[in-house]
């Protein structure tokens, strides 16, 4: 099913624009929208805080130079010509008459919820008192819901008032270029295409490694935890699109379908080959509980039950406080044959495939050549792309959400029944978490996330730019 109403926006409500999001992200898409032009309509700011305009614009700037953007005069005046500022409490009435008074009913307003998950559903609510929601759109920042059960309470709150075309669910994730890339690298290219499936692959690694602790949102994320902060969102997303089969259309619904499937195809994650870790100092961390056992690192082991990838073991890992920040998706093949002309037959290493999302993504081939010299050994040999080398500078991703918001392309937004199947693998790690295994600042985690791939190949080490290959 495509958009009922594919018209643009033609005015951005931001709810939070005083926070910490827009200060990090948001500003600073907004001003690159407007420098490559793909900006042209009003921006209406909406928070609780009561400052001027002035002092609105004044954060923009400010954060936008903070960011490390180069700032055009020309192209900030005209960002901050389409500013406008309405303070209020988002939880009452009032706030909403005057947003009414201010919009009028002509509009296809896209209004953008950077704001706590408690409050998507108050606001929404009151949005369609106001009789804001006909002709609108609605993007909402993750989480969407603690669990299965949150998931389907807060989908079935917004469905009251709102069409699930009208709904955009943002993962940040879905913005990053080689995520954006992956279905064409894969799709577009024989020679990945024909290899990418359970007769050529062995296994698959996903690792998303953070070079920082918690730092200053200890009481936030001691609620949460890296299962839920980046496993049952951003890591099963980036899985679904490495996973799926091919679309059969460009359509808002076509490649959501496609991942859709991959979600019913895998069965609920099994608590016996679950891994959970915390770096020793955690819970120093101001708004941290003393004695909490929520996980600051996960590894686990998982499964797609489906023609293409039956029996291909996938291992995802994720943690704070490791020795790199670097995000990776990487496919083992199968051993060749060990054919009687080759010198030293059991030590050819299978290929790899990686695709680094972060830092500097790009693609690595990874095969095995005879090094002659001085005696005949086998040596990796890396292909390596950088996507900013050969495809430009990317469009970061809130500013590919952002416009995508914008203009309705649902593509690049995790849909209702993809959430709740995520939530459903998930599920039983959240009722049986198990024990918590400390781990040292700056390793890679606890022993036991390797003895969980006893059998398999051994985590890598990442690829990271002008870096070699090496096991952990």
């Amino acid at each position: 099913m495509n958009n009922r109403d594919s018209s643009p926006s033609d005015l951005l409500v931001i709810f939070g624009i005083t926070g910490d999001l827009a200060r990090k992200m948001t500003f600073r898409a907004l001003y690159r929208l407007e420098r490559r032009n793909a900006l042209d309509c009003p921006i209406l700011g909406v928070a609780g805080r009561d400052i001027t305009l002035e002092a609105l614009i004044a954060r923009a700037r400010d954060a936008i130079s903070e960011s490390g953007e180069s700032i055009d005069d020309a192209v900030f005046d005209r960002l901050a010509g389409r500013l406008s500022y309405l303070h209020g409490d988002v939880t009452g009435s009032a706030l909403y008459a005057s947003l009414a008074e201010r919009i009028g009913t002509d509009r296809n307003p896209l209004f953008y919820l950077e704001m706590p998950p408690s409050l998507f559903a108050p606001i929404v609510e009151n949005l369609g008192r106001a009789g804001l929601l006909e002709r609108s759109r609605v993007a909402l920042e993750k989480p969407f819901g603690h669990d299965l059960a949150s998931a389907r309470e807060l989908n079935a709150q917004l469905h009251v008032v709102l069409r699930e075309d009208q709904i955009l669910r943002v993962d940040h994730f879905l913005g990053k270029q080689p995520v954006v890339e992956l279905e064409y690298l894969r799709f577009a290219n024989l020679a990945i295409a024909e290899l990418w499936n359970r007769r050529s692959v062995s296994e698959l690694h996903i690792t998303m490694a953070e070079d920082f602790g918690v730092e200053d949102r200890g009481k936030f994320y001691d609620a949460v935890g890296a299962l839920r902060d980046v496993v049952q969102n951003h890591l099963l997303q980036v899985l679904a699109l490495v996973a799926m089969e091919p679309p059969v259309g460009p359509g808002d619904d076509d490649i959501n379908d496609k991942k859709a499937e991959v979600f019913r195809a895998m069965p609920a994650l099994d608590p016996a080959h679950y891994v959970r870790g915390q770096y020793r100092g955690y819970t120093d961390i101001p708004g941290v509980s003393k004695g909490s056992r929520t996980e600051t690192f996960v590894a686990l082991r998982m499964e797609i039950e489906n023609w293409r990838w039956a029996g291909v073991p996938i291992f995802l890992r994720a943690g704070k406080a490791l020795p790199e920040k670097v995000t990776e998706v990487r496919l083992f093949l199968r051993r060749t044959p060990a054919l009687a002309f080759m010198p030293n037959r059991g030590a050819v290493e299978p290929n790899q495939i990686v695709l680094r999302i972060d830092p500097d993504p790009g693609m690595r081939l990874q095969l095995a050549a005879l090094d002659t010299r001085g005696g005949a050994r086998w040596r990796d040999v890396h292909l390596d792309s950088s996507l900013a080398q050969d495809l430009g500078e990317p469009i970061r991703p809130y500013e590919r959400l952002l416009q995508g918001g914008l203009i309705g392309d649902r593509r690049l937004f995790a849909r209702e029944d993809s959430i709740e199947e995520t939530w459903r693998i998930v599920q039983p790690l959240l009722d049986s978490p198990g024990e918590i295994h400390p781990y040292e600042p700056g390793s890679w985690g606890p022993e036991a996330a390797h003895s969980l791939l006893r059998g398999h190949r051994s985590w890598q080490q990442p690829w990271l730019p002008g870096a070699g290959h090496v096991r952990d």
